[in-house]
């Protein structure tokens, strides 16, 4: 099973989302900023590392708050609230198309939305 982290950065009732580049696995789904755990990574470590690759901020892990196992087993995502340090964001068009700030019910109408940011999203209301 891979294991990888996700990263939810709000600010006021707003979310980050990024739509995934068309390079990478599920091209053009939006979900929240995320990616996988390396060997001897910690998931705080992840959180970091993987934040500053996909959309070149800085943020600091506070809580992890969520965990979804994809249906066929074969991933497992621990979700992590996290702040935003600074307003530096700038995509890495390798990996990420654009991003934007949005509430929940404005994520939830976006096409190709992720199944597990989907049922995320569930757990807010």
């Amino acid at each position: 099973m891979r294991e990888g982290v996700v990263i939810v950065v709000q600010r006021a009732d707003r979310y980050l989302i990024i739509r995934r580049a068309s390079a990478v696995i599920a091209p053009g789904a939006w979900c929240f900023v995320g990616g996988g755990i390396e060997p001897g990574e910690t998931q705080e470590q992840a959180v970091v590392r993987e934040f500053r690759e996909e959309v070149g901020g800085e943020v600091r892990p506070l809580a992890r708050v969520w965990e979804y196992t994809r249906p066929d087993g074969s991933l497992r995502l621990y979700w992590w609230r996290a702040d935003l340090v600074g307003d530096k964001l700038e995509c890495n068009p390798a990996e990420i198309a654009e991003l934007r700030w949005l509430t929940p019910g404005e994520i939830l109408t976006l096409p190709n939305l992720l199944d597990g940011n989907r049922a995320f999203l569930a757990t807010l209301r």
